[in-house]
């Protein structure tokens, strides 16, 4: 068995920094989805100039240079316009910036691994945690093609991360993409165009403290009433004072419009942005605001009423409640969900498992969900798993960014802290000390309910193995070591207990403890101090 590496301590997730609220626009009138078209396709292409720009400068890029791209865009919109639209590209391109990054740390790892097995004797058979050789000739001289292939690509990448170019398609690369299958996308030609068109728009405000109602761009009064600050070019469609447009319809907010409510009145920053659903014909609109944090509370203070350990799988969580002691208690649960699909139906799913998760943790009085603190970003590699296709397809499909995301949002507002842990190690072991105990005639418990079970132990500190076993049937040691609860500061508490002197049984008088490991000391037949005159001597070395 090779070493294991150290464990990170668990620690309190902090809460969100933001919040983003949507309703739609509803009864809207011809004139009103007309001045939204015409302003979004006239912003959009302000948009797509100023972001063509920023890619073009690069490294170069100063705040000079983004006055002087604001300055540009004034004319043909309006100031808030442009430090809306300048934002927005420069986000944009950093969010590039780090996919660039991460792509490159993709070609690295599968470089490494390819180059690792192609030294290795064809055929030679891998480690438990390092791949041996490749299976034939054949493959090996295939690998040794896409090698110079990704050796290719990351030299490439490596030069635009240098100098500062990045690749970036407003409106998404992959609906760019679709353009050349509308068939498979069940598309047409017309149907493609609409939704390109809309994702390509422009109708994003951001908010300003102190300002009216929180936004001068997009406002939208305590009332509901949506109103739209004019570019200049398209100041002659206006139908109120100071060039702006005011739509037909009224908005309210059904999820946390308390808080709207009272950020509009006090005048704080609020960022809206309008889109629209070509698939349903139906306009959106989305309110955001940034929060402070939720100061963390302290660990010790989560965990004073217990724990619900909870492990993600491919279609389902599951959970199971500790105890303030680290033993489980009940009956483990798991909550199903379906990621096949749109993504907004596979967010919906994640949305709904996490509700009925936080619902029962209400339920049992427990102030603290524990969950692995997992990043697949170097696990999914074609390169690392080789023909495992599906398990490749499997952990891809997991979204973990998003459900630890959603999971944090929704804890917050029910006052339950989630508690990361490192998932080093926690389904072997679990499997190993907790699936057969927690398995009766009644209740068969699986894999991932024993390491839920393992999370929240190591949420709490305790080690993942179970308390001290009973004596065996006999006072021997036939029946093998017995484990123990070792302290969370104890080093090696994972590992097997090392082999102590004296005694094993807890039937010892007192006083005879110390010659335990003296057996001569012991009146045990064929000893010396049982020597008698029936005892045969040892021969003699002379005869």
């Amino acid at each position: 068995m090779g070493e294991l590496r150290s464990l990170a301590a668990p620690f309190v997730v902090s809460g969100p920094s933001g919040v983003a609220i949507r309703t739609r626009l509803k009864h809207l009138t011809p004139d009103d989805e007309k001045v939204l078209r015409l302003v979004g396709a006239h912003l959009g292409s302000l948009a797509s100039k100023d972001l063509k720009a920023r890619c073009r400068d690069g490294l170069s890029h100063s705040a000079e240079a983004w006055a002087v791209c604001k300055r540009e865009l004034t004319p043909l919109s309006s100031s808030r316009w442009a430090g809306s639209i300048t934002k927005a590209t420069h986000d944009q391109w950093a969010l590039a910036r780090r996919c660039q990054s991460a792509h490159i740390q993709n070609l690295e790892a599968g470089v490494r691994t390819i180059e690792d097995r192609l030294s290795q004797p064809v055929g030679q058979k891998g480690a438990k945690n390092a791949p041996g050789g490749y299976r034939s000739q054949r493959e090996w001289h295939a690998k040794s093609r896409r090698l110079r292939v990704l050796q290719d690509r990351l030299a490439a990448a490596r030069a635009d991360r240098e100098a500062g170019a990045v690749h970036v398609v407003r409106g998404g690369r992959q609906l760019a993409r679709t353009r050349h299958h509308l068939e498979s996308a069940g598309l047409t030609e017309s149907a493609w165009r609409r939704g390109w068109e809309a994702e390509r728009w422009f109708l994003a405000a951001n908010g300003e403290s102190g300002k009216r109602y929180g936004n001068e761009t997009i406002r939208v009064s305590p009332g509901g009433e949506v109103s739209i600050k004019l570019p200049a070019p398209l100041a002659y469609l206006a139908n109120a004072p100071h060039g702006r447009y005011v739509l037909a319809c009224k908005v309210t907010f059904a999820h946390r419009g308390g808080e709207w409510a009272d950020r509009v009145a006090a005048n704080r920053a609020i960022a809206y942005r309008i889109h629209l659903d070509t698939g349903r014909e139906r306009w959106h609109l989305t309110a955001s605001w940034q929060i402070p944090p939720t100061p963390s509370i302290p660990i010790e203070a989560a965990l004073a009423h217990g724990v619900i350990g909870v492990v993600m799988n491919a279609d389902h969580l599951a959970a199971w409640r500790l105890d303030a002691h680290g033993n489980p208690t009940g009956s483990p649960r798991r909550f199903f969900y379906d990621l096949t699909g749109t993504a907004g139906h596979r967010d919906a799913q994640v949305r709904h498992a996490l509700t009925r998760l936080l619902h029962w943790a209400q339920t049992c009085a427990v102030k603290a969900v524990a969950v692995e603190d997992l990043d697949f970003a170097a696990e999914k590699t074609r390169e690392k798993h080789g023909r495992r296709k599906r398990f490749r397809q499997l952990i891809s499909g997991m979204p973990t960014g998003k459900l630890r995301a959603r999971l944090a949002s929704m804890a917050d507002q029910t006052g339950i802290a989630v508690i990361a842990v490192d998932p080093a190690y926690t389904s072997r072991w679990a499997a190993q000390h907790w699936q057969k105990p927690l398995t009766s005639t009644t209740r068969k418990t699986t894999r991932h309910d024993a390491a839920a079970v393992a999370i929240g132990r190591r949420a709490q500190g305790h080690s993942i193995r179970r308390r001290t076993a009973p004596p065996p049937h006999d006072r021997s040691d036939r029946a093998g070591h017995r484990t123990v609860q070792a302290g969370p500061g104890v080093p090696g508490r994972e590992g097997t207990r090392p082999r102590i002197p004296g005694p094993r049984t807890r039937s010892v008088p007192p006083g005879r403890g110390a010659n335990a490991g003296n057996q001569n000391a012991q009146h045990r037949p064929g000893r010396s101090a049982e020597h008698g005159f029936w005892q045969q001597d040892s021969l003699p070395l002379s005869l």
